[in-house]
């Protein structure tokens, strides 16, 4: 992925909303934190939302995220990780974007100096 495709996700007060549809029939909307790029593939981060009022559960899911190239039409697809040397890859590239977000809010703005 393109850094480009990171960026695409807006960083306003609206959540970009998605909809899973679980094992046992039951839909749990999530909200998108970020997407991120381990070993040249795409995973997603994803917060469960609780109620009406976007309270969120303390999880984070992680998913192998998927675009169709040839169609941007296409909705995305999701895949559960499998692997566990893999998973805990995604959650080591999840923990340093979360360290480069806290990083980048204690450190002023050029335009600010």
């Amino acid at each position: 992925m393109s850094e480009n495709r990171k960026d695409m996700i807006p960083e306003t007060e609206e959540d970009i909303i998605v909809t899973l549809y679980l094992d046992d029939d039951a839909e749990m909307d999530c909200s998108i934190i970020t997407i991120l790029e381990v070993s040249g593939k795409d995973y997603i981060a994803l917060r469960p939302i609780v109620d009406e009022e976007h309270e969120y559960f303390g999880d984070v899911w992680f998913y192998e995220y998927f675009e169709d190239e040839n169609n941007p039409d296409a909705e995305p697809e999701l895949n559960c990780i499998e692997d566990d040397d893999i998973y805990e890859a995604v959650v080591d590239a999840f923990d340093e974007y979360l360290d480069d977000q806290e990083y980048d809010e204690i450190l002023p703005d050029e335009d600010d100096e």
